[in-house]
């Protein structure tokens, strides 16, 4: 009887093993759509910043981003069928504010003002360090154990920062800039870590509407505050073709192909958009912005791309470790 166990249970993780290897080694045409879709839309976005921040006020620019596609996307997603068991209280508006000001004020607000004073390319490498960030809040704020590979991606991420923005030469870039850009990893990182601890609603793409919808009421707040009402001048209809672009492509479509990839492909293939989306971004920047790139740049962006995949990869792997399931014998 003990023997059977063994043998049935031993059938059963090797099922497993095949059912994952199959999704990993051949995922479908969909996956590969929804993926390429993501890569490419959130990739453009430092580009279509750049140009929607020419003439129309960044904070402004930020503030309509999100209201609208927050409005559009809630008014879509909020009467879905299971709307009767997901409450959407004080409790939940609050929990989406306190994200919503991390990922999309912190986080996409530094990205929007950092491109002000650096290059598009460069801001979407010092961005790309998010999963660096959120290996040290874990460990900070939770007292996460860090694998070896992670130290190690630790080490060689920071350091590739460092030879980015830290040598001097003709290429040299604004420090002012960099803090910005690697500010909103930072938020970026700290609201997607603390989204584990705080009671949003069990529908993401409701969550991810009432988070635009609070975004864009503190970008409202901060644009009225800093003056930019009283500045404002026409606006190009690049600016506003670039607006629509975030708005549409970026905001709604990119979005909601990145949350169905989560509950449709492997982890581990979902995360690749951390290292695919600056090599796009570098790429866009350097042919529609004329953003040169210099060897120092290539270097630094291979040495921080490197590490957010080693990082990546440890992390993946050490949640695949948690959840693979276990049968008793």
């Amino acid at each position: 009887m003990a023997t059977a166990r063994k043998l049935a249970a031993a059938e059963l993780a090797g099922a497993l093993r095949r059912q994952a290897s199959a999704r990993v080694a051949s995922p479908s045409g969909r996956i590969w759509l929804a993926l390429g879709t993501v890569y490419l839309l959130w990739g453009s976005t430092y580009l279509g910043i750049k140009y929607s921040i020419a003439t129309i006020p960044p904070l402004l620019m930020g503030s309509v981003r999100f209201l609208v596609a927050g409005g559009i996307l809630y008014a879509v997603a909020a009467r879905t069928t299971d709307a009767g068991s997901d409450r959407l209280g004080p409790r939940q508006w609050l929990a989406a504010f306190v994200i919503g000001a991390a990922l999309l004020v912190g986080g996409n607000g530094g990205v929007i003002l950092a491109e002000q004073y650096v290059p598009t390319g460069v801001v979407a490498l010092l961005v790309a360090t998010a999963p660096l960030w959120m290996a040290v809040i874990d460990r900070i704020a939770f007292g996460r154990r860090l694998p070896p590979l992670v130290i190690v991606g630790l080490v060689i991420g920071f350091g590739g920062v460092a030879f980015l923005i830290g040598s001097p030469g003709p290429g040299h870039i604004s420090l002012f800039g960099a803090a910005l850009a690697l500010a909103a990893p930072l938020c970026w990182a700290s609201g997607s870590v603390f989204t584990r601890h705080v009671r949003l609603p069990s529908r993401p793409l409701v969550a991810a509407s009432m988070e635009m919808l609070c975004a864009g009421v503190l970008f409202a707040i901060a644009s009225v505050v800093t003056g930019e009402l009283g500045r404002l001048h026409p606006f190009s209809t690049t600016s506003i073709v670039a607006l629509a672009y975030l708005i549409v492509f970026g905001s709604l479509i990119g979005f909601t192909a990145y949350v169905w990839l989560l509950r449709s492909a492997p982890l581990s293939l979902v995360s690749t958009y951390a290292y695919v989306n600056p090599v796009v971004a570098v790429i866009l920047g350097t042919i529609f912005l004329s953003e040169r790139i210099d060897l120092r740049t290539v270097v630094a962006g291979g040495i921080i791309l490197a590490a957010v995949a080693l990082i990546v990869v440890a992390r993946n792997r050490a949640a695949a470790a948690a959840a693979q399931p276990r049968v008793a014998l």
